[in-house]
């Protein structure tokens, strides 16, 4: 097992933020995290939350972050490994994957 444990949360809505036309929705985002990382980490040490943004869930953090988003017109999903936000938007795996890299996540 790799040095840390890691929390991948995903932050969207069932709607598809208005500047991210075409792109896939942010459930469909966290699905697709969940595969493309499986693939090259052995995943026990992560787990994975989604948040929707319109109905989070009465943890205070995840509240008051979702309340930023509509604010600041964040564009979602927005992923975050452990309190890091690593991508806003359409995330990118490269980055997502330095995140895991620096805590020491074991490859397959």
């Amino acid at each position: 097992m790799g040095k840390d444990n890691v929390t991948i949360t995903v932050y969207g809505a069932n709607q598809i933020c208005a500047s991210c036309v075409g792109a896939p929705s942010s459930k469909d985002t966290y699905e697709w995290l969940q595969a493309a990382i499986g693939r090259k980490y052995l995943d026990e040490s992560i787990r994975y939350e989604y948040i929707d943004i319109n109905e989070p869930p009465e943890v205070e953090k995840h509240q008051k972050f979702a309340e930023q988003i509509m604010e600041e017109d964040l564009f979602y999903p927005i992923v975050f490994v452990n309190d890091d936000m690593v991508a806003e938007g359409i995330p990118r795996l490269k980055t997502i994957y330095q995140a895991l890299d620096k805590h020491e996540i074991i490859l397959k």
